[in-house]
């Protein structure tokens, strides 16, 4: 058996947990609000809440990922994250949750948030150095566990809060924090992700500067923060105005929308495993190109010609293949550029960056198809997502992400010793 191979089974374990708890609490708090208030305009403030403090600590956390080192941030903010959520169902128990205590927690849990993905996800180039394989294998590896949990997470979320109510599912997130937190500490303690100190006379305010510099430096890493910013905003609208409405005109329901779901989640699967086994092999930026052309402009497109609904479905099938692709050789360009004393900064600001026009998404849906009719705002969206993925044909740079650095295995017998 390959030396870390427990290591990195412990971290996809530990990854898997989380994004299964963060779908299992996606339901539960709505699902918490709409039941004590009944209001859905509460219900929006509420996500709101959780949504913005993460985005924020995303974005300023990276330094403190630097000077502390991602496990020990990533364990110590999942340990507070499941506190916060156990004082939601607590507060409930007691009679104390009112709406503005509701909101209140879910905002602290938010900020907690943010700081542990951002963590988790900077502790990737120790992990890949430390196993010694190449970095889209680890990365396909991280992209099958994470949509593999995000399936399984919606589904049996649903079923528990259904069977157990909001409140006590939430108990079951806080514990998935915990066990998260415990799986990482165990199984990552001989991963060496603690970053040299600043340097004397730094400010954080400075290296948080210093991470931003990185990114306007390089143009690949730069294009790819704002492309994938673009993308999710796109995804958004269409998944939370653009799908339903397509749903009601056609006469499908909720029935189509889950039919969807499941052909673009399950082929999405297919992609990281194929990428895990051919990661070596794979041409990193025909990769890219194809696999945008996939997954972006037909789903768009298929809906706004009014096809039938075997159609729709297959080509939601092509597209889940297709981006299935994306998130390894992403990831794996992203860990290579950026500077190992960095990877905090970085990748933290690249992770608030990409959540940060979301919200923006529904609300230029709606416009859309209000000012130009469900078909016109399909068609101007499919667009926009079309010259947003491939605007990086027409830069030369973007070449040269197929190029790959040697690979250094790390000894477990070296100087890894566990630091928590």
């Amino acid at each position: 058996m390959r030396a870390g191979s427990g290591a990195l089974a412990g971290f996809l374990a530990a990854d898997a947990i989380s994004l299964a708890g963060t779908r299992l609490s996606q339901i539960a708090v709505p699902w918490l609000v709409l039941t004590t208030t009944g209001s859905a305009t509460r219900t929006g403030v509420v996500a709101f809440a959780g949504l913005l403090p993460l985005v924020l600590a995303q974005a300023l956390c990276g330094p403190w990922i630097d000077r502390t080192g991602a496990r020990r941030v990533a364990i110590g903010f999942d340990l507070a994250s499941g506190a916060a959520v156990a004082a939601i169902p607590v507060a409930y128990a007691a009679g104390w949750l009112h709406f503005p205590v509701l909101v209140a927690l879910v905002a602290v849990t938010g900020l907690l948030r943010g700081p542990s993905e951002a963590a988790r996800h900077a502790m990737v180039p120790s992990l890949v150095q430390y196993v010694g394989l190449p970095t889209e294998r680890v990365t396909g590896l991280v992209g099958t566990t994470d949509r593999l949990s995000a399936l399984v997470g919606a589904a049996v979320g649903g079923g528990l809060v259904a069977v157990l109510g909001p409140s006590t599912a939430l108990t079951v997130d806080a514990g998935s924090f915990l066990l998260c937190a415990a799986v990482l500490a165990v199984a990552t303690r001989r991963v060496d992700s603690v970053r040299p100190e600043p340097q004397p006379g730094t400010s954080y305010l400075a290296e948080l500067r210093g991470g931003w510099e990185v990114l306007r430096r390089d143009p690949v890493l730069l294009g790819m923060m704002v492309m994938v910013a673009v993308t999710n905003l796109l995804d958004q609208g269409y998944s939370a105005v653009m799908l339903p409405v397509w749903a009601e005109d056609a006469g499908g329901g909720p029935a189509a929308i889950g039919l969807l779901g499941a052909c673009m989640g399950g082929a999405a699967l297919v992609g990281p495993v194929l990428a895990t086994w051919r990661a070596e092999r794979l041409p990193r930026f025909r990769t890219y190109v194809v696999g945008y052309l996939l997954a972006g402009a037909p789903r768009w497109i298929v809906l706004a010609l009014g096809a039938p609904l075997w159609v729709v479905a297959l080509v939601h099938v092509v597209a889940g293949f297709g981006a299935g692709f994306i998130n390894p050789v992403l990831g794996a360009v992203q860990f290579e550029r950026i500077p190992q004393d960095a990877t905090g900064r970085v990748s933290a600001l690249s992770l608030a960056a990409s959540w940060s026009l979301m919200p923006l998404g529904g609300l230029l849906a709606g416009l859309t198809v209000t000012g130009t009719g469900l078909s016109g705002g399909l068609l101007v969206f499919g667009a926009a997502y079309f010259l947003t993925t491939m605007a990086p044909v027409l830069s030369p740079a973007w070449r040269a992400i197929d190029r790959r650095p040697q690979a250094v295995p790390v000894s477990t017998t070296s100087s890894t010793a566990a630091r928590s």
